[in-house]
């Protein structure tokens, strides 16, 4: 079968190998979609952190179940699947407390182990969920997705709040749809004009900001004086993350989504005045992947206009260092094998 594996930054290779057995308890799984996030493009450029090549990356994965080797499998053969990229080791303290997500021992696909850019993988039955009534695009874009509900669930976001989410990536973008289903009113802040249309236009942002015309008193101006209640970092850059505070009412919540290879600063006197939370939001667990299918399935997410550009699967390289390029306008791309 196929695969592509980075052997080091900025080199992909596309190569052939046998195809996995499904051992006991997993499942075989043909993959259909591959989404491309920051995390792959960081990983191709050298800069993610948890990283070590070669590495065959991909981890927002669909497909179709081929074969079932495991008594306790909720899928049976020909399901449509989404993957849950995130191996976790079932004894830690984390896991112990339901925080499967930072599992101590945690390893992700296409991060710390062999990923889904691939034709085939076999993965334990339970990092499985059957998604029949989901197209494959859209079960492709539930992990993402998913990142985002896990932040609004760190944060305890309900609704009838005011929160400001920095960066219109494909997290961001997932972060303000998902607090608008909840009930929120979002202000979008990003420095790309294009982004802050699409998030106006495609996902009904009424609020957006440009972080290069005096930000905070247009934040200050669209609540009273008041502030936001939570502020999400989807920006994973050390300059917007070190100043999200500034947006940040008293009392409030700052959460970050992006992540930073370095260190951050804040001023200890300005976040205690405020007696601010800051919170680190990683990856997501069942119940937020449940949380986007019915969003999914409701058809509340723009998921044809999320999804920018696309490339089949033995074209990928070729295609790869077009969508690291700001001015080609990519949100999502989208890797395909087969219908």
């Amino acid at each position: 079968m196929k695969y592509i594996v980075c052997e080091q930054p900025g080199q992909f290779r596309l190569g052939e190998k046998e195809p996995p057995v499904a051992r006991e308890g997993e499942v075989l799984v043909d993959i259909k979609r591959i989404g491309i996030c920051g995390t792959d493009l960081h990983a191709f450029k050298g800069n993610q952190p948890f990283f070590t090549y070669p590495r065959i990356l991909g981890h927002e994965l669909s497909g179709v179940v081929n074969t079932v080797n495991s008594i306790s499998a909720t899928v049976k053969e020909g399901d449509r699947v989404v993957v849950v990229p995130y191996v976790n080791c079932g004894e830690c303290l984390p896991c112990r407390n339901n925080k499967p997500n930072c599992c101590a021992k945690l390893k992700v696909l296409g991060v710390h182990t062999d990923g889904g850019m691939q034709e085939q993988i076999s993965v334990p039955a339970e990092l499985l969920i059957p998604v029949n009534d989901l197209s494959l695009d859209e079960a492709a874009i539930i992990e993402p997705l998913a990142i985002g509900a896990h932040a609004l669930f760190r944060a305890k976001i309900l609704d009838k709040e005011t929160i400001v989410v920095i960066g219109c990536g494909p997290i961001g973008l997932g972060i303000m749809k998902l607090a608008q289903v909840l009930g929120n009113k979002v202000i979008a802040i990003d420095v790309n004009a294009d982004r802050l249309a699409y998030a106006r236009e495609s996902i009904g942002i009424e609020y957006t900001i440009n972080a290069l015309e005096d930000p905070l008193e247009q934040v200050k101006d669209l609540t009273n004086g008041d502030l936001a209640t939570a502020v999400f970092d989807a920006t994973g850059n050390k300059t917007a993350m070190e100043s999200g505070v500034q947006y940040l009412a008293h009392g409030g919540q700052y959460i970050l989504v992006g992540l930073f290879k370095g260190d951050l600063q804040f001023n200890h006197p300005f976040i205690h005045a405020r007696e601010a939370s800051i919170l680190c939001s990683r990856n997501a667990t069942f119940t937020d992947f449940h949380q986007v299918i019915d969003v999914l399935y409701e058809k509340n997410f723009p998921v044809d206009s999320y999804i920018t550009h696309r490339a089949p699967f033995d074209r990928m390289i070729d295609h790869f260092n077009g969508w690291l390029e700001p001015e080609n306008g990519v949100i999502k791309a989208m890797v395909t094998l087969g219908d």
